[in-house]
């Protein structure tokens, strides 16, 4: 009986079990037909909307600045050389590094020794060339006397051979007398003729004599120039440097012992580059006389000046791009020859366009245009000028118009976007707020900061301001919060 009663029981649960397990899976059943039935669901879909940061073109009338670097160069340098050499036996106190010197100062003085002998050998020389000019002269003299009584001699003779051809044809004279007569005729001719020759040899002298003085004459010229030279002048007012000159020193002929600078005429040298360059052309391909602006900048005191570009540089060197263009500086104190220095070069006034950031501009020359309806459009543009991180472009059309100041992938023609304006959406921060704590709270409070283990400078700030009178309250809620009070 007990196993039948067991059985039972056994086949009673199965039974409510399998009718659960079909009750089950009809409700499922009907859940998932429900489901399959009902119509999909459709959720709104949202426009994403980007913020970007605008710009308005305002039309300007703004002169194109470009940077480079140049170099300072003096306007006028001359090597001081020794034309002769020597020892060197006075030197001006002036003539250091950085001496300053005025025109015609004597700056060095050399031993003229050595050119003062040399003038005075020449000097005994001409004395010479004179003294046998006077010879030549009067050998010349004599010689010219010479002839002219030779030549009268030769008349009489040739009067006498007329006179006895004259008795022989009366039949008064002999043949023998006129023989005679010819052979005298002819012995005085010989006679003009060697007077002749003489003085020729005597005018040959003369041009020797005259060419020996004019030989003396300009190498006594060169003595006293070499003597002139021992003393070394400054040529005009200015400073010195790469001075290597000292009493007791020798200088060596064409050495060059220091350099005269003028630090009243400077220029700058710099390179532009050749897009820069044609810039700086007019009309007409020559280079314009823009207005420049150096700066040097000496541990935050910068020094400054204006200059006029003058020439440009007649070739490209090797290994170079662009042009090196030399601009005269009108002030120049502070300045010295060899200063690195930045060049800023104001081009001719612009007018109608707007100073914007590079980023709003694109690779294809367009801009980002926010109209009506807060949505991009494209604009064409062209860039005039690049300024730095910004560039100059024409306004035009989109005068008063706001564009996009940074363009990214994520932007572009018809885009939903919130402009952001330069100074919007920048808020003060609200001073903190203050309250006053009780004896007992702030000991509670300076108790806990000084048995923490935060690092020693936050103890210090922080016990510095739960002593004061009035405490932010922020501070205050930060401590307590982490008291667990």
């Amino acid at each position: 009986m007990k196993f039948l009663r067991r059985t039972l029981v056994g086949i009673f649960l199965l039974g409510i079990t399998l009718a659960l397990l079909a009750m089950a899976g009809n409700t499922v059943r009907g859940a998932v037909q429900a489901r399959m039935n009902e119509e999909p669901r459709s959720f709104p879909q949202r426009e994403r909307v980007f913020a970007v940061n605008v710009v308005t073109l305002e039309p300007q009338t703004i002169s194109p600045e470009v940077t480079v670097f140049g170099e300072i160069e003096s306007g006028r340098t001359v090597e001081v050389r020794s034309a002769v050499g020597g020892t060197i036996l006075e030197t001006a106190p002036e003539l250091v590094e950085g001496g300053v010197v005025s025109a015609d100062q004597l700056l060095v003085k050399i031993d003229p020794a050595t050119a003062m002998t040399q003038l005075d050998r020449l000097e005994v020389d001409l004395q010479d060339a004179q003294a046998e000019l006077r010879d030549a002269e009067r050998s010349l003299t004599l010689a010219q006397d010479e002839l002219a009584a030779a030549q009268q001699q030769g008349e009489l003779r040739g009067q006498a051979l007329l006179r006895a051809q004259d008795l022989l044809d009366r039949g008064v004279g002999t043949a023998a007398a006129v023989e005679s007569a010819e052979l005298a005729v002819a012995a005085a001719e010989a006679t003009v003729l060697s007077r002749r020759q003489s003085l020729a040899s005597a005018e040959a002298r003369k041009d020797l004599a005259n060419t020996r003085l004019s030989r003396t004459q300009i190498s006594l010229a060169e003595a006293q120039r070499d003597l002139d030279e021992t003393e070394i002048y400054a040529l005009f007012d200015g400073v010195l440097a790469d001075v290597s000159a000292a009493n007791g020193g020798r200088l060596s002929p064409n050495e060059r012992f220091a350099t005269l600078l003028d630090p009243s005429e400077l220029e700058v040298a710099f390179r532009v580059s050749t897009s820069q360059y044609a810039q700086l052309l007019n009309d007409e391909g020559r280079l314009i006389d823009a207005l420049i602006e150096v700066e040097l900048d000496v541990s935050g005191l910068n020094q400054t000046a204006s200059g006029t570009i003058i020439r440009e540089s007649a070739a490209v060197a090797d290994g170079q791009t662009g042009r090196l263009l030399f601009a005269k500086l009108d002030d120049t104190t502070g300045l010295r020859p060899g200063d690195f220095v930045t060049v800023k070069i104001n081009r001719p006034e612009l007018n109608g366009v707007a100073l914007v950031p590079s980023s709003a501009v694109g690779t294809d020359n367009t801009v980002l245009v926010v109209n009506e309806e807060n949505r991009l459009e494209l604009a064409e543009t062209r860039v005039l000028h690049r300024q730095g991180d910004d560039v100059l472009i024409p306004v035009g059309a989109l005068a008063g118009r706001d564009i996009v100041a940074e363009r990214s992938p994520l932007v572009g023609a018809g885009i939903g976007v919130r402009p952001i304006r330069p100074g919007q959406g920048i808020e003060e921060p609200e001073p903190p707020q203050m309250v006053a704590l009780d004896a007992e709270r702030r000991a509670k409070l300076l108790a806990f900061v000084e048995n923490s283990r935060m690092p020693d400078p936050v103890k210090t700030r922080l016990v510095a301001q739960l002593e004061q009178d009035e405490v932010p309250s922020d501070v205050v809620e930060r401590i307590e919060g982490r008291m667990g009070s």
